[in-house]
């Protein structure tokens, strides 16, 4: 069988510039946090949402020119199940009450359609649904990453746990900060994106600890360095096939699939990328920084199970 470029490769001996690499992202996407902060969008702002139908099918792109014109450049213009309905998110604003901005809104559509519309529905996301919002949100990525440490440290050992929540923590932050840096829109389907980055980062990183594991039952003359290394090999094809395949369904949502998704899908984007290389070099450098070896994973032999053997 012919060898491949993974059948020995030495990735462990690029885990330093790895390092300083990651270092480096989570500065600036710590520093970006604070600094220029994320650019929520009126899920957690607060806002009015309106919601119309017109007679036919109608385009976006001229609604929101009529809106950035008027001064609401920052209003969410999307459709709502049909082509011929539309919903408009706004940001609050202190000097208009629900009922004089609606009204405002609603005139604007008719004079750039220049025909009657329905309005379905008018509501407002007052700042207090917005800041329970972020508090749930946030708590949302906390309980699943005090989950993960506790599935991990039980299924396998509790230096592959912490191993697992650094790349995690790693893989949130920098997507995060991309966001902060490039001051995109973050609302609910970001976080639900963030939610979905921690599960795809935690599969693959699953894969190659459960393949570490298995070779240092049945490996006796390694280091754990070389353990690992080897590991990595075995399953990096699978590890490179999933990210390649998921990244295919993602680049098709994100230059296809309109506005609505676009942020979700960038989200993701970022997050399977990150996701497959902190598998490689930042859960398993972090489990073998903290000393992992083979004794550490043997099955305890219960007294008297050798007697028992034929």
């Amino acid at each position: 069988m012919a060898k491949t470029l993974f059948d020995n490769f030495d990735f462990m001996a690029l885990r330093k510039s790895a390092l300083l690499v990651s270092a480096a992202l989570l500065l600036i996407s710590g520093v970006s946090l604070v600094t220029l902060k994320l650019n929520v969008g009126i899920d957690f702002t607060g806002g009015s949402i309106i919601e119309v139908g017109y007679p036919q099918a109608v385009e976006l792109e001229p609604i929101r020119q009529a809106l950035e014109t008027e001064g609401f450049g920052d209003a969410i213009v999307q459709h709502f199940g049909s082509a011929s309905e539309v919903l408009i998110r706004l940001v609050p604003e202190a000097d208009k009450d629900k009922a004089e901005l609606s009204s405002q809104i609603i005139r604007l559509l008719e004079s750039v359609s220049e025909t009657d519309i329905e309005v379905r529905r008018v509501d407002f996301v007052g700042p207090q649904v917005g800041e329970e919002l972020t508090e749930d949100g946030g708590l949302a990525v906390l309980y699943a990453l005090i989950a993960i440490l506790v599935y991990v440290a039980f299924r396998f050992e509790y230096r592959f746990s912490l191993g697992a929540v650094a790349a995690l923590i790693h893989d949130v932050m920098i997507t995060l900060g991309v966001f902060s840096l490039l001051q995109l829109n973050f609302d609910l389907s970001v976080l639900a994106a963030i939610l979905a980055v921690i599960g795809y980062s935690l599969n693959d990183t699953i894969v190659v600890f459960d393949r570490v594991r298995e070779n240092f039952r049945k490996i006796r003359k390694k280091t754990s360095l070389e353990v690992v290394n080897t590991s990595i090999n075995q399953t990096i094809s699978r590890t490179l096939m999933t990210s390649f395949t998921t990244l295919l369904v993602l680049l098709s949502l994100f230059f296809l699939g309109g506005e609505v998704i676009h942020a979700f899908a960038t989200a993701l984007i970022i997050g399977v990328l990150v996701g497959t290389y902190s598998s490689i070099y930042v859960a398993t450098t972090t489990a073998l920084a903290l000393g992992i070896s083979r004794s550490d994973l043997l099955v305890p032999e219960k007294e008297g199970e050798d007697l028992a053997r034929p």
